[in-house]
């Protein structure tokens, strides 16, 4: 008699959030995701994440590759490669090591570029708020 070893495999997984499909709420997922619908929350992959342009974030947004057609607000860390196209819309700040913007893409916020934004957390750097001073 033999007996199964129960060995866990990751394989690449798809994850898909699509039209009409609104979350409220954090996601963390290994593998790639598409939203075309609605999230409301933060998002983080260690894989791709692209937004079709019927989807729409916002939050924060923590990934290795994205690739946006839709409206994102939110501020963005990506490890490797962001592309804007032509039909994205983001709001927000942006860490990122490469970045590609379309043609007729909007973008509105700071962008800080790192050789790897993610391991040296340079998230952290773009959003601190300067110290407020009173006055006598």
């Amino acid at each position: 008699m033999t007996m199964a070893k129960n060995n866990e495999v990751e394989s690449p997984s798809i994850n898909l959030i699509g039209p009409g499909t609104i979350i409220n709420g954090d996601i963390n997922c290994n593998g790639d995701i598409r939203i075309d619908g609605s999230l409301i929350g933060s998002i983080n992959s260690k894989g791709k994440i692209v937004v079709g342009t019927t989807g729409l974030i916002e939050g924060e947004i923590i990934c290795q590759n994205a690739d946006f057609s839709g409206v994102i607000n939110a501020n963005v860390m990506v490890g490797e490669l962001i592309s804007l196209k032509a039909t994205a819309k983001l709001t927000g700040d942006l860490v990122t090591n490469k970045l590609a913007i379309e043609p007729g893409a909007k973008y509105t916020g700071k962008c800080n570029m790192s050789s790897n934004p993610i391991k040296e957390n340079k998230f952290s750097e773009i959003n601190e708020k300067p110290k407020s001073q009173e006055l006598s």
